[in-house]
């Protein structure tokens, strides 16, 4: 083993807060130190030229001066018998550039601990704790003892159930053992199957039972039989649910029997490369619609990142894996969180009820959850536009008495959509002979057993079980998955994908079982085919492990050699595991060890357990009144303005790329200055025309703990009321997921789940014409354990989110909750549904007291909601409506708050007609009822009240204000103002929840200054200065000849922003084309044929090696490609661009581009997060061809990096490119000057530099 030190880990801030942790913890540490340590594993010794090459390789990051590593070592790093992402990634490198000596690259982290005198052991596993995440990694005390991570294990054998000889009783023992979360009828019919097979069932075999017949899986208990107070129910949860589609499944082209529905979508031109030449070009066809939603919340629990990464990454599969291949496009997430309690922001209303060890806080959760969902979809490719977030942790009486009901088993929504070509849409057949393939990633022994144990209350399994079922991601190699997949679709009639399924819970023993099923056929397969990372692990290990990034398919023999080359092409892994067979059987042999772990009948693994049957009695109990007498309304607005729920989730939107894809047409942040208040999200079909696809999500889960039935029915409410706002042909046309979350068996609890499901699925979704197509459920939302002799529990309420996905007829239509004041006089209306019944049970108000109420909104006429959704179309159609925003959480006064901030402007609202007398005001203000606020011309007031009267919705429509000048918020209610402030205080106290969590999670410095800019009231916005005219075609005169020059658009494994640049050149009249480094490596592609190159934006190699940085060093240090691009840059007819990591990329190239000696290299932003924004850049003079013309103009343009500070190699390299125009962006703020204050400049760049030239 080699070992070689690397730069600084940690950042002056991280090491920090690092060492602020720790002395909360071991008050003796004075002070840490950390730096990365690289391993490697040699086939053979390095000469001396390749070992100075290796080292370049390894100098990568910011540049960070060194200490020297004094005090006791904790040595971090992944987990013997793992093979990390990193290391896959960077071996990947060093064997690009060259270096085939090498086996295997790792790295670790060795922390220097600084004491006055040597900590105790005790002291240190303290320390061991915070430093490292015991899921993934482990803590060595010394650098060599590392030597274990490259040693090689020997398979572990199979084991055996004597159920023949000791009988049921070994199965029960084998169920705690292994956690396989059988029920007792399933153990009765697993002993009866395999006495009838006269053998004992191996611990493979059960595992993969286990899996594919979990409730995770099944969904036993939505196909149950019910009986409630002693009446038999005619129909099971799903059939309810599925009675939407049958009585109003138009437009539904695929539902409920696949890995995400599919419903229709718009007829567009696609925009993708040829598979012969690769030049991009655009396809007229039909794109019709994915549609998934799932829920990850037992490994969030566990481990927040890894759990809603591995979330987003399984979402993501499923709609890749949606017929013969689909290709997902935008997300969506969501989190249901117990208290957050801040340090020095906890809340009134917040409790201190306690949690088990295994799980971690809410807080924690909210900190690195939505970070590693974001992190997946940033790496991967996909934009997450919309989402919710709610927090509730509350003693209520209930069916089992008072007890405390909450989140700390975690809700984690990973949703989205894509597209999917009309021909894909069916599976069809799986031929006997067909290839049975794992496409993707190795076997690694992670998520094991993760169907079964989400499936348990949390507590209910042992501790080392809930871990070993939490899996970790690699959005790297999902995304070279894809875009074999994508190379397969494009192919249309000769796609040579067959058949495919996504692998999720259960590993590969629950896909390739449920391929061969669902494609007719029997299979054979050989269990050490299976790409494997960690050898020693047993069969069931490598079988049922669930090792994330992995697809399972169907190719027939004729058509292996086309794919082995897409899969090449593409660096993408993949095995042949198997082969199609015709009988209905299960084989999987082990040349290993000359046996067959599984040897099974389908119908056995397949087959029909006893049915589950519920039967449930109704309990009755009371719940409190909400009093709101004593209630001072500006306490109330500041406690409402600050409850998640209602209060600003920024910290959640700007870690995540919301304008990949090029086709984003409104995400979450609104108007010049960027608030996120949007309602729903918005795509374009095509980089061509104006259709699209609307998606947006409700939920109202406290709801439930009064009337389940009316929290449903709100949340169905509250998706359309979000979706009104784009422009949707018909509420039919809407299509919904339902994600249930429930504690199955408590008392109270499955009597709730039926009525709402039937309310949802028999009579509100029938009555508004609307199918749920889609959903998901989990049942175990309860987490129980033992504090200090005392049994503790929290439950959550009976939970259902929505989610709502439609066509859009024309995206440029879609309605934001932003105040314009430069229109001339406008007035406010407020559309009421629940007609004036200002109902306040469980609202945020009630919640920010600890109170109940006894009534609950509702949707009390279905009619009234559809001919609201109509109206709100017709007058969007017609040009009547400036803004738009739904009344939700918060109530009125937070909908009109939210308008007031994202359009900087005052408003005055006026109760009279909404209250009867001053008593009534908290009601009128804060009640939750459905509903809706839109701006209209005060000339065309009348007009609008007249057409929604004319519509029916006269009593429900109010002018209750107009906006004002003085910049505040104020109510008035019988000529007396009841309420005023600046719209700069109620601001800030909404984005204050925001704030100190970001505080915590990011530099605390950005934080800070990002809030700071919410109190200057001369904030102008965003204001673009052009300086060119927009409209000119530049490019004609030369279009006109007929030449259209060819575009190198590069990418490299990783990348992901192609399509779009591509989309752009061809636009600006150039002929785009597909070119992969590893077309540049095996010489199918010349650059000498290119006299325009673009390097795309994304993440090359998962950024491992530095940002860019080892796909320049894969350049540099490989003859060929140097050769190729040194070449290129030399030439005088060529142009060159670099964009995002391109432009990383690029920067590390300097010693092969001339006029390049003072460019910076672009390393971790300022604020250490992930920055997806809209910046304001100007253009400087400089030699850029690209930006000729354009001196001085200032443009928005989208940011979304983690690294893109500017680090110049000295402070003279700084002042020679200022002075001699290698500058060739600036970001400036809101007033057009050059800025280093964030998040105007959002990276921290010295002098505002965005970009370069040579």
């Amino acid at each position: 083993m080699l070992i070689l030190r690397g730069a600084p880990a940690l950042s002056n801030f991280r090491q920090q807060k690092l060492l602020a942790t720790l002395q909360q913890q071991v008050p003796a540490v004075s002070g840490i130190y950390a730096e990365f340590i690289h391993l490697l594993q040699l086939h053979e010794a390095l000469s001396d030229a390749d070992l100075i090459k290796l080292e370049t390789i390894l100098q990568y990051g910011p540049n960070v001066a060194k200490e020297e590593p004094v005090g006791q070592m904790l040595f971090v790093t992944p987990r013997v018998g793992t093979i990390s992402p990193w290391s896959s990634k960077a071996t990947d490198i060093a064997k690009n550039c060259g270096l085939s000596q090498v086996a295997r690259l790792e790295r670790g982290t060795a922390f220097y601990l600084h004491s006055s005198e040597l900590l105790s052991v005790a002291e240190l596993r303290e320390v061991e704790q915070i430093v490292h995440d015991r899921m993934v990694e482990q803590v060595f005390p010394e650098l060599e003892i590392a030597q274990q991570l490259f040693s090689q294990a020997e398979p572990a054998p199979m084991l055996r159930i004597d159920i023949l000889g000791s009988g049921r009783q070994a199965l029960v023992e084998a169920n705690t053992d292994l956690g396989l979360a059988l029920a007792e009828d399933e153990i009765d019919y697993l002993v009866e199957g395999f006495i009838g097979l006269n053998r004992n069932p191996s611990d493979v075999e059960l595992m993969m039972f286990a899996q594919a017949n979990s409730e995770h899986c099944r969904h036993k208990i939505f196909n149950a039989s019910w009986d409630i107070d002693g009446e038999a129910q005619q129909k099971s949860l799903f059939s309810m649910i599925r009675h939407t589609n049958e009585v109003g499944g138009e437009n539904v082209l695929s539902a409920y029997s696949d890995n995400a529905a599919v419903i229709v979508g718009s007829n567009a031109a696609r925009f993708y490369p040829s598979q012969t030449g690769h030049k991009y070009s655009y396809n007229d066809e039909a794109i019709q619609i994915l549609i998934k939603v799932e829920t990850h919340n037992h490994p969030t629990a566990i481990a927040p990142f890894s759990g809603a990464a591995t979330g987003s990454g399984g979402e993501i599969r499923d709609e890749g894996a949606t017929g013969r291949g689909g290709k997902p496009k935008a997300g969506l997430t969501g989190f249901s969180v117990s208290d957050l309690k801040i340090p020095g922001f906890v809340q009134p209303w917040e409790s201190d009820y306690g949690k088990p060890s295994r799980i971690v806080s809410a807080l924690d959760i909210m900190i690195e959850g939505p970070v590693g969902g974001a992190a997946f979809n940033n790496e991967f490719g996909r934009p997450a536009l919309t989402g919710y977030f709610r927090t509730f942790e509350q003693s209520v009486n209930g069916a089992a008495g008072q007890e405390m009901r909450g989140y700390h088993k975690p809700i984690m929504i990973a949703g989205g959509m894509g597209n999917i070509r009309a021909d894909h849409v069916d599976k069809g057949q799986i031929e006997v002979g067909a290839k049975l393939i794992c496409l993707g990633g190795p076997a690694m022994l992670i998520g094991l057993g993760g169907g079964a144990a989400s499936s348990m209350a949390s507590g209910s399994s042992a501790e080392s079980l809930d871990f070993a079922s939490v899996q970790r991601g690699n959005p790297e190699m999902e995304r070279r998955c894809q875009e074999v997949i994508d190379r397969c679709w494009q192919m249309g009639e000769n796609n040579p994908i067959a058949f495919i399924h996504d692998v999720g819970a259960g590993g590969l023993s629950n896909a390739f079982p449920e391929l061969v099923k669902d494609g007719g056929c029997g299979g054979s397969f050989e269990l050490r085919n299976i790409n494997n990372d960690e050898p020693g692990m047993s069969p069931l290990g490598v079988w049922s492990n669930e090792s994330q990034e992995r697809y399972v398919l169907a190719v027939q023999p004729e058509h292996m050699s086309l794919f082995a080359d897409l899969c090449a092409r593409e660096r993408c892994p993949y095995s042949v595991v198997g082969e199609a067979s015709a009988e209905d059987h299960l084989t999987l042999g082990d040349q290993y060890f000359q046996n067959k772990p599984v040897d099974l009948p389908m119908n056995v693994l397949f087959g029909k357990p006893p049915k589950m049957h519920r039967s449930v009695q109704r309990i009755e109990y009371a719940v409190e009144a909400f009093d709101t007498s004593a209630i001072e309304m500006d306490e109330a607005v500041v406690r409402v303005l600050n409850l998640p729920a209602v209060a600003s989730k920024s910290f959640l939107i700007t870690i995540g790329d919301r304008t990949i894809t090029g086709q984003v047409a409104r995400d979450q942040m609104v108007g010049p200055w960027q608030v996120p208040v949007a309602d729903c999200a918005v795509t374009t079909a095509s980089y061509q025309g104006y259709r699209g696809e609307a998606m947006a999500m409700g939920e109202r889960t406290p709801l439930a703990l009064v009337n389940a039935a009316a929290s449903g029915r709100i949340a169905i409410g509250e998706t359309l009321t979000n979706m009104a706002g784009a422009a949707i042909a018909d509420i039919s046309d809407i299509k919904l997921s339902a994600n249930w979350m429930v504690a199955a068996g408590h008392a109270g609890e499955d009597e709730k789940l039926y009525d709402t499901v039937k309310a949802v699925g028999m009579e509100l979704c029938p009555a508004l014409g609307i199918t749920i197509p889609v959903g998901k459920d989990s049942m175990s939302m309860r987490t129980a354990w033992r504090e200090q002799g005392e049994d503790k529990s929290v439950t959550s309420p009976m939970s259902v989110v929505i989610s709502g996905f439609a066509p859009v007829t024309d995206v440029r239509k879609s309605l934001t909750p932003q105040l314009r004041t430069d229109l001339g006089e406008t007035d406010l209306i407020l559309l009421d549904l629940g007609e004036g019944r200002n109902r306040l049970g469980l609202s945020a108000l009630a919640q920010v007291y600890q109170a109940v109420g006894q009534e609950v909104p509702d949707v009390d006429n279905a009619d009234l909601l559809k001919t609201f959704f109509a109206a709100i179309q017709g007058l969007n159609q017609q040009g009547l409506i400036i803004a738009y925003h739904d009344r939700s959480d918060g109530g009125l006064l937070a909908t009109v708050a939210e308008m007031c901030f994202a359009g900087h402007v005052g408003v005055d609202i006026n109760l009279d007609l909404l209250a009867g007398e001053r008593s009534e005001c908290l009601a009128a203000l804060f009640n939750e009822e459905l509903g809706a606020v839109i701006q209209v011309f005060r000339d065309k007031t009348v007009e609008v009240l007249t057409e929604l009267n004319a519509a029916g919705l006269g009593d429900i429509a109010t002018v209750i204000g107009s906006p004002n000048w003085d910049d505040e918020l104020r109510i008035h209610f019988d000529e007396d103002e009841i309420y005023s402030e600046k719209r700069i205080a109620l601001q800030q106290v909404w984005s204050e929840t925001s704030y100190q969590i970001q505080k915590i999670r990011d530099n605390s410095e950005c934080a800070e200054q990002e809030y700071s800019t919410i109190a200057n009231a001369d904030d102008p916005g965003m204001s673009p200065v052009l300086n060119f005219d927009i409209n000119q075609d530049i490019a004609a005169p030369y279009i006109a000849t007929g030449v259209r020059p060819k575009i190198a658009v590069l990418r490299e494994q990783g990348v992901n922003g192609q399509i779009e640049m591509a989309a752009a050149f061809d636009r600006a009249g150039f002929d785009s084309v597909d070119v992969h480094m590893s077309d540049i490596l095996a010489q199918r592609v010349s650059l000498k044929d290119f006299k325009a190159l673009v390097a795309c934006g994304g993440f090359s190699y998962g950024d491992v090696l530095g940002a860019g940085e080892g796909w320049a060093k894969s350049i540099l240090f490989n003859s060929v490609a140097r050769d190729e691009f040194a070449a290129y840059f030399q030439r005088k007819d060529t142009l060159a661009l670099g964009v995002c990591n391109g432009c990383q990329m690029i920067s590390n190239l300097q010693q092969i581009v001339p006029g390049s000696e003072h460019w910076p290299k672009f390393v971790r932003n300022k604020s250490e997060q992930f920055e997806g924004r809209v910046a304001m850049a100007q253009v400087q003079e400089s030699s850029s061809v690209f930006l000729q013309g354009m001196q001085g103009s200032i443009m928005p343009v989208a940011i979304a990096h983690g690294e893109g500070l500017a680090q110049f190699s000295s402070e003279q390299h700084l002042v020679a490119a200022d002075s001699c125009g290698s500058v060739a962006l600036r970001y400036v703020d809101n007033f057009g000057k050059v800025t280093e204050h964030y998040p105007q400049n959002p990276n921290g760049s010295p002098l505002g530099v965005a970009g370069v030239s040579s």
